[in-house]
């Protein structure tokens, strides 16, 4: 079992600006590729369905390399493997800046190693250094995570009209903000191996019914944003709204859920468990589907309805990690299962939209899916919202604890 571990003071608010920045990297370099994704295509003499693989590639990447991320990090230590891993995505940025098709795909595999690696290694060392303060250390990660993410897909554009280079430098760009990562993790890098262990803390718990509860969760939230960012623009310019009105939309949702990001921890304190902030954040993402099925036209209303409901259930998906585990190992074993079944659902969700639309020649079909999506989160949010995930391998290791 991965103890907690004591820190200095100095050393802890070192390791906490560490983690925000690792986590300033984990989103910028995927949202930022969709509002340039035209341009991708035309200049590189892309297929669309090649040009989708861009967005898609990191997802798949996160769904494969998740499982065995947990055993890597009991072997190496979490801190050099999440060193690893800023390495990667480096590495990445940088092949994606070659103005060739192959390095751009190159580059967005190592892109999502990279990220892979950081989604899960994140909440292991939140729950071991600061398991008294995982929702708040989980909503400030993921709200700089969620904003950096906003502020690039927003600057995108921009850069590549403005900087030499074009839309090459608008996505290379990023390698600043991860060598500042590099920067800043060095000193983590000096922490002391893990001891030798059984291995058995490191199994995903696919026999616990809590376990797959909060998978879902993950899953169904993570469906959901990714079938937002890529399509909802289109939606609202089929229904009457110009194309940077779309854009300045979709803006805000994002804001609205960086704003709800920052103000879920008091929620998670006044609660007694998660169920109700859960539910709570589920149905607000019910009640922004239901908008644009059936009042496309209050665009504004969806948007602040899909932003509310949308930071939170994040906030909510990555704490659930921390908050459902017993230790820090069950937390990584917790994190890799439900960000590989996850991941590969919302890898899945857009493609599976576009085909509803070309089928049925409208939306309301591929909105009903994100509604049935919606509802499934509001139900199994009643099971993720309490209860301890047991460490895999143990004796009693398949049973739930609730509380």
């Amino acid at each position: 079992m991965t103890t907690t571990r004591s820190k200095p003071r100095s050393g802890q608010a070192l390791l906490v600006w560490g983690l925000l920045v690792v986590a300033a990297n984990l989103r910028a370099s995927i949202t930022g590729v969709g509002p340039l994704l035209d341009r991708v295509q035309a200049d590189l003499d892309l297929t669309p369905a090649a040009a989708g693989l861009v967005n898609t590639l990191p997802l798949l990447a996160f769904a494969a390399l998740s499982p065995v991320v947990p055993r890597l990090s009991a072997r190496w230590g979490p801190e050099r493997l999440l060193g690893v891993a800023l390495v990667v995505l480096t590495l990445g940025i940088a092949t994606r800046w070659i103005p060739a098709a192959p390095a751009l795909f190159a580059g967005t595999v190592l892109v999502g190693a990279g990220i892979a690696i950081g989604n899960v290694v994140l909440p292991i060392l939140v729950k071991r250094d600061f398991p008294t303060r995982v929702g708040l250390l989980t909503s400030a990660y993921a709200t700089v995570m969620g904003g950096v993410a906003a502020v690039a897909s927003g600057v995108a554009v921009p850069i590549s009209e403005l900087a030499p280079g074009g839309w090459h430098t608008a996505l290379g760009g990023w390698i600043l903000l991860a060598l500042v990562a590099i920067v800043l993790w060095l000193p983590q890098l000096r922490t002391a191996p893990p001891p030798a262990s059984s291995g058995n803390g490191h199994r995903l718990p696919w026999g616990s019914p809590l376990a797959w509860a909060v998978t879902a969760f993950m899953g169904l939230q993570s469906l959901g944003f990714y079938i937002v960012v890529t399509w909802l623009p289109q939606v609202f310019q089929d229904n009457g709204v110009t194309a940077a009105t779309a854009g300045w939309l979709l803006f805000l949702l994002q804001a609205v859920a960086v704003l709800t990001s920052l103000a879920t921890p008091a929620a998670l304190r006044w609660a007694r468990d998660q169920r109700a902030p859960a539910a709570v954040s589920s149905a607000l993402l019910l009640a922004g589907y239901l908008v644009l099925l059936l009042a496309p036209d209050q665009a504004v209303l969806c948007s602040i309805l899909l932003g509310l409901g949308g930071g939170a259930s994040l906030v909510l998906a990555l704490a659930f990690f921390s908050l459902r585990a017993q230790d820090a190992a069950t937390a990584g074993g917790l994190s890799a299962m439900a960000q590989s079944i996850g991941y590969l659902l919302a890898a899945a969700g857009p493609a599976v939209f576009g085909l509803l639309h070309t089928a049925t020649a409208g939306w309301q079909a591929p909105v009903l899916l994100l509604c049935l999506a919606a509802t499934g989160q509001l139900i199994v949010s009643m099971a993720a919202g309490r209860g301890t995930v047991r460490p895999a391998g143990n004796a009693c290791g398949t049973g739930d604890e609730q509380r």
